[in-house]
């Protein structure tokens, strides 16, 4: 099934510790990159993430964000540092000693003193958490993939209406290319004449340069070629064995070669002129094309 390589996906998990929120994004690129960003405690689970990502989407530039939406919920511990503490409680005493200042110093200016009663949150358990997140990363890829198949489904719609009409101009020049030869020849008769008034015509070499031209003009081969192009890319398009486009890219561009030397070599105008609407036809499919994955 084609693909495109844009899509979206999102899901959430709800743990004791907070709300995340799994937002999955994909766009074209050459290859298949995978970039995730986590919070710092979850660190761990990156390769892991990647991991589940990369088995289901295997071209494209994909960004997973997992965001806590809120750290509300943490559970939170009130930890005294009594070494800092009984550091002040020394200083001050020293203090009041040089300075011969009297009174008692009390628990709650003690407690006051910076850094000496401290707010911890209790580290996340990245490995408890994980069979969460893995199931809302599984739905948020699901969403995903189910946006990549629908845009992928309308671009084959598209491409296989472009290849009718290479097609059905492609067909259009094989009927022409049956009766250049034959009008050429008449009219290089007809040019000879004109030239030579009443000088009896060398009919062995008039033949002579009709079978130079038929032979220098005779795009049997590149046309054959061409057919068989378009039937390998719309079995591409149709094809469940996984990702197409570079296939596609590479069948695309053999028949824009088989185009170029058909164009070259026929010499005729009604075939010139199929040959431009191919050539629009197939820079249209190009553009399609770099968005499949």
């Amino acid at each position: 099934m084609v693909r495109s390589m844009t899509g979206y996906g999102s899901a959430e998990a709800l743990s004791a510790s907070g709300r995340f929120v799994v937002e999955i994004r994909s766009v074209n690129h050459r290859f298949g990159e995978v970039l995730v960003r986590l919070p710092r405690e979850l660190s761990q689970l990156e390769e892991r993430v990647r991991a589940a990502v990369q088995s289901r989407v295997w071209r494209g530039r994909v960004e997973v964000s997992i965001i806590r939406d809120n750290r509300s919920f943490r559970t939170r511990a009130i930890r005294p540092d009594t070494e800092l503490a009984a550091a002040y409680a020394q200083a001050l005493a020293e203090l009041a000693r040089v300075l011969n200042v009297g009174g008692q110093l009390t628990l709650s200016q003690i407690a006051s003193l910076p850094d000496v009663i401290k707010v911890e949150e209790t580290p996340e358990d990245a490995e408890a958490i994980w069979p969460l997140l893995a199931q809302a990363l599984d739905e948020a890829l699901a969403g995903l993939v189910a946006m990549r198949e629908g845009e992928g489904a309308r671009l084959a719609a598209d491409l296989r209406g472009r290849l009718d009409r290479v097609e059905a101009r492609t067909r259009e020049i094989e009927t022409r290319a049956t009766v250049v030869v034959a009008e050429h020849s008449v009219r290089l008769r007809q040019r000879i004449a004109e030239l030579l008034g009443e000088v009896p015509l060398d009919e062995q070499r008039l033949m002579t340069e009709v079978a130079v031209f038929a032979e220098r003009s005779d795009i049997t081969e590149e046309l054959t070629r061409l057919r068989s192009h378009i039937t390998q890319f719309r079995d591409d398009l149709s094809s469940n064995s996984g990702p197409v486009g570079r296939k596609l890219e590479f069948v695309l561009q053999e028949m824009g070669r088989e185009t170029n030397t058909i164009g070259s070599k026929a010499n005729d105008l009604e075939i010139a002129r199929a040959i431009i609407v191919i050539k629009g036809e197939l820079e249209s499919v190009r553009e399609q094309v770099q968005n499949i994955e």
